[in-house]
C-alpha cells in the first residue's frame, strides 16, 4: 500500500482516490446544474493531442541498475529469457487543458517499431501511483543502459536514493485500459477509466504520475518495443473534452474545487 505523508496524518492511496472520485462528479454535476440554472450555454466539444512529457522502461533488474531515460524506445513484456520490462509514460493534461472541462473520453497512442514475434499479446495500462524520473541513461537495445541520476529502475523511482515501494513500480493492479497488441505500427487503448484518470489529472495535478504499461508477464517473448518521446512517433493521448459551459462568472479549476474544500 502507499501512503502519502502530509505532515499531519498520512492518507493512503485508497483515500485520495475516493476523494479524487468525489470532485469528479462533482465538476459533472456543476455543468449540468449551471445550465439548468440558466446561468450559462452549453460549450461545443473539443479535441486535443497531447504527446509524452517524460518515458522510460524499468528493466527487471535485482541491483535496480538499469534504465533508459533518453532512449529512443521504451519496452514492455518479457524478453526471450522470461526477463520483464514495464514501461513509463506521463502526459502533461493540466498543461494542455487550463480551463474546467468535462473529459468525454480518452485515447492513448503508441507505436510499435520491434516486436519478437508476430503473437497478439494483451497488453494493460495501470494509472501509476508514485512519481518517477527520466534521466540521461540510453539503451540502443532492450537490455538497459547503465541507469543516471533520476531515472527510474527496477527499484528506483529516481536513481539512486528513491524507490519504489514494491520492486517493479508503484501502480493500479486493476488496469484503466487493455488492448491487443500484434506487430509493428500504432495501437491505440481506450476506455472509461483512462478517461476517469484524465479527469482526476486536471482535478488534482499534483497526483499525476502517469501510466504504467505491461504485457503478458508469465510466458517468454512478449515484450513490444514502443517509440519513445525522442522520436516522431512518440506515445500520445488524444483527449475529447467539452469545456465547462460560460458562466456569468469566470470559472477555474481553484473555484470549482474551493467548492468542496
Amino acid at each position: 500500500m502507499v501512503i502519502f505523508m502530509t505532515g499531519q496524518n498520512d492518507i493512503t492511496v485508497e483515500v485520495v482516490v475516493s476523494l479524487l472520485a468525489m470532485m469528479r462528479r462533482a465538476v459533472q454535476l456543476l455543468a449540468t446544474l449551471m445550465v439548468a440554472a440558466g446561468l450559462s450555454s452549453p460549450a461545443r466539444a473539443a479535441v486535443v493531442t497531447v504527446s509524452a512529457a517524460h518515458d522510460n522502461t524499468l528493466f527487471e533488474d535485482a541491483a535496480g541498475v538499469l534504465s533508459s531515460g533518453a532512449g529512443e524506445g521504451i519496452f514492455a513484456g518479457n524478453n526471450g529469457q522470461s526477463v520483464t520490462r514495464r514501461a513509463l509514460v506521463i502526459f502533461d493534461v493540466a498543461g494542455a487543458i487550463i480551463e474546467p472541462a468535462i473529459i468525454d473520453s480518452v485515447e492513448l497512442w503508441l507505436n510499435v517499431n520491434s516486436a519478437p514475434n508476430s503473437t497478439p499479446q494483451e497488453m494493460t495500462v495501470h494509472r501509476a501511483l508514485a512519481s518517477w524520473g527520466e534521466g540521461a541513461s540510453v539503451s540502443t537495445g532492450g537490455s538497459g543502459a547503465p541507469a543516471e541520476a533520476g531515472d527510474a529502475t527496477w527499484l528506483h523511482r529516481f536513481y539512486p536514493d528513491t524507490f519504489w515501494s514494491t520492486a517493479g513500480g508503484d501502480f493500479e493492479s486493476a488496469p484503466s485500459a487493455v488492448a491487443t497488441v500484434g506487430p509493428i505500427g500504432l495501437h491505440v487503448w481506450k476506455s472509461a477509466a483512462l478517461a476517469e484518470d484524465v479527469t482526476d489529472w486536471l482535478v488534482a495535478p499534483s497526483q499525476n504520475f502517469g501510466w504504467l504499461i505491461r504485457a503478458p508477464e508469465d510466458a517468454a517473448s512478449t515484450v513490444r518495443r514502443f517509440d519513445s518521446r525522442e522520436t516522431e512517433t512518440g506515445p500520445t493521448i488524444v483527449i475529447y473534452y467539452t469545456p465547462l459551459p460560460n458562466a456569468t462568472h469566470p470559472t477555474t479549476w481553484g473555484r470549482v474545487k474551493s467548492l468542496y474544500r
